[in-house]
């Protein structure tokens, strides 16, 4: 049986089981009540909240994918809904980077393929995933992600200190690196994906890449990449959540805006720490959901 079938199996005549798309069992679940118009609200301005995170220190998918937890989507359809609503925007970043940053067109290439099948295989295993198992194996991907955002003042100052000696030659090994190593961030960003953004910064800089316009402009891209191929996926199975995703890309929009205009007036270390605690907060409460 497919995902769609053991999260949402309807049972047919003569006991023949039917499956019914996520987006259809969702608008039968809830049909317009003043409870769900009141939550969609809510999933409204938990976007604002994540794009504005996101525009200024990053780390919004741990207030969006949470926030469709407690609307009362389960852990798969609600991961696939955020990236699902999420996607626009890293594909509005890599336009602006392109206008702005020249890209390393060679290293962009090479990265685009391990970036397109990680990302296609992170979903396809997230599609083949039981339900039950997902939400056991989720508390500990919101608590990775958590660590990665803890852990970047760490990694930003070691990519500082190579920024400081100067752009290096991508040697044949360091690109053979890269593309195993994106090849696995890909993976796990089609699977869950938050947090990814920091570890590909790190690997870029692994790889030799100095210029911290240049890494973002190219990771920017891989992103949009990554996201958009397990949004097709996640939307030809029916794993996505429709009115859900659009209420939520509607918010992120706008808090990317905002938070863009606002990103010079926000202290990010202060963003980030209260991210993190966020993380710790949301980790523990989806272990008690899944354990208790």
């Amino acid at each position: 049986m497919t995902a769609r079938g053991r999260l949402f199996p309807e049972t047919g005549g003569a006991g023949h089981v039917q499956v019914a798309p996520a987006s259809r069992r969702f608008w039968l679940r809830k049909r317009l009540t003043p409870n769900y118009l009141l939550g969609l609200i809510g999933l409204f301005i938990a976007g604002i909240i994540a794009g504005s995170i996101n525009s200024v220190a990053g780390g919004g998918t741990l207030i969006s994918f949470p926030s469709l937890v407690s609307l009362g989507e389960p852990e798969i359809i609600a991961n696939a809904t955020n990236t699902a609503a999420l996607w626009p925007g890293s594909f509005s970043s890599a336009i602006g980077y392109r206008k702005d940053t020249e890209v390393n067109k060679g290293m962009l290439i090479g990265l685009l393929i391990p970036s397109f099948i990680g990302g296609a295989l992170g979903a396809f295993i997230l599609v083949i995933t039981p339900p039950d198992l997902f939400k056991i194996i989720v508390p500990f991907l919101v608590l990775f992600a958590t660590l990665v955002l803890a852990g970047r003042d760490i990694l930003t100052r070691r990519i500082g200190e190579r920024l400081a000696v100067g752009e290096k030659h991508t040697t044949l090994a360091g690109r053979l690196w890269g593309f195993f190593f994106q090849l696995f961030i890909a993976t796990y960003g089609g699977y869950f994906g938050a947090g990814m953004g920091i570890l590909m910064l790190g690997s870029l800089s692994i790889m030799g890449m100095r210029d911290i316009h240049k890494m973002n402009a190219l990771k920017t891209p891989l992103q949009a990449v990554i996201n958009m191929t397990a949004f097709v996926l996640f939307a030809l199975k029916g794993l996505v959540a429709w009115p859900a995703a659009v209420v939520l890309c509607l918010g992120a929009i706008s808090g990317g805006y905002g938070g863009a205009r606002l990103a010079k007036r926000v202290n990010p270390k202060l963003l980030n720490t209260c991210v993190v605690a966020l993380g710790f907060v949301v980790s523990a409460w989806l272990m008690y959901k899944a354990f208790l």
